[in-house]
């Protein structure tokens, strides 16, 4: 397995856990512990009932709503959003929604048995917070998993997922800035590539 593929199965696995596939213990009545409870009410009642197309389009309605993608997207990108037209910047957020939703959905069939408990809420400055949590796994020592969420003026929403200490925005940053510097530099190879995934 490549790198990029790789990484495509641990982001994967990252944001199953986030959206609380395994089933989220809230310890706190915390707004930001809410909606990871909400999201993973939700997300256990899609994996009940629906499959294929229907739960791929199911998770990415959770994805855009519970998750800030303009943001995570843009930070992804990082230096290369500044030099994308906005036909380019749409294509590549709706590619990047879509690639999630297929990757997520495939997986989700194959956890079982894990809890998910949430720790403490801690504050951070411009209304940023940070969920502490432990991925109870049936076997092996718990993982620790960590939330951003902040404010973004509708709401509070998920802006990066922490495994072990592990950012899945930095970490798709790398990716995707390698795909885009093998490519000669252009992004719009990676949106077709993503574009791709969500296909396949």
């Amino acid at each position: 397995m490549n790198l990029l593929a790789y990484r495509r199965v641990f982001l994967a696995s990252a944001v199953a856990a986030a959206v609380g596939l395994f089933g989220v213990r809230a310890m706190a009545a915390d707004p930001p512990a809410q909606l990871i409870q909400s999201v993973a009410d939700e997300v256990i009642q899609i994996v009940k009932q629906a499959k294929g197309i229907d739960r791929e389009a199911a998770i990415g309605r959770i994805l855009t709503a519970n998750f800030d993608m303009g943001y995570m997207g843009r930070a992804a990108l990082g230096t290369h959003w500044d030099r994308t037209t906005e036909p380019e910047r749409d294509r590549y957020l709706k590619a990047v929604i879509s690639a999630e939703a297929h990757a997520y959905s495939e997986r989700f069939g194959q956890y079982a048995g894990q809890t998910l408990a949430v720790g403490r809420v801690v504050p951070r400055p411009n209304g940023v917070s940070l969920v502490e949590s432990k991925l109870n796994q049936s076997e092996g020592a718990p993982i620790s998993i960590q939330w951003e969420l902040r404010d973004t003026g509708q709401g509070l929403r998920i802006t990066d997922v922490k495994v072990e200490g592990v950012s899945m925005v930095m970490t798709r940053r790398s990716d995707f800035n390698s795909y885009i510097s093998s490519h000669g530099g252009q992004v719009e190879p990676l949106i077709q590539e993503l574009e791709k995934r969500a296909k396949n």
